[in-house]
């Protein structure tokens, strides 16, 4: 499992914060082990958001790279079995790592990028910032959004992309870009879970 990393929340601090990971999970995304056992490739500083909420969504999901994909897979207690082929790896679906992110923040988005994609108020693209939820429609025969992740930054989201793939880090661009979402205050506020403890592309 991958290693946690202190959660430092300071507005004034700008220095570049890396997560900790196990081994297994860096081989996995292809970073080179730094100086104290960090992924120097993946850097976040918790400062560039504006909201706390944000800021502890973002770090939580990144916590997470590494853990497999699992179809129906995952939730606000962690990675879990998920349903059909996910039925045998414990890990998370899209839905299912931005809802956890987000649990760890207290706030509820719901299960589905369905119900994720009215959790918040709709932000213009250029306007997304750290922990914002961004949305994709992968298929243009039905109506999206089929994939969820959260944005680290303007540029990059952390994800569990697709079936036989890992929790990771990538750019946030896409052709089947559809929409940002910030979460607010008025959804359902839920506990944080404890430490311990939908289809996709």
């Amino acid at each position: 499992m991958n290693g946690l990393c202190p959660l430092l929340l300071t507005a004034i601090t700008p220095a570049i914060m890396f997560v900790s990971h196990s081994t297994p999970a860096l081989a996995v995304n292809g970073c080179h082990m730094a100086p104290g056992g960090v992924c120097a490739q993946v850097g976040y500083a918790p400062g560039a958001a504006r909201s706390a909420g944000g800021a502890i969504a973002v770090r939580a999901a990144l916590e997470m790279i590494g853990v497999p994909y699992s179809w129906g897979g995952g939730g606000i207690r962690g990675p879990g079995f998920g349903i059909g082929k996910g039925a045998k790896v414990r890990g998370f679906d899209c839905s299912g790592l931005t809802e956890y992110a987000w649990a760890r923040a207290g706030v509820s988005i719901g299960t589905t990028t369905y119900e994720q994609w009215r959790s918040g108020i709709k932000v213009a693209k250029e306007e997304i910032e750290p922990g914002d939820l961004v949305f994709y429609d992968n298929d243009a025969s039905r109506s999206g959004p089929e994939h969820v992740a959260v944005a680290v930054d303007a540029t990059r989201m952390v994800h569990a992309p697709y079936t036989g793939q890992f929790v990771r880090v990538d750019p946030l661009d896409r052709t089947t870009f559809m929409g940002a979402v910030r979460p607010t205050g008025r959804a359902a506020n839920v506990d944080p879970p404890d430490e311990a403890g939908d289809v996709d592309e």
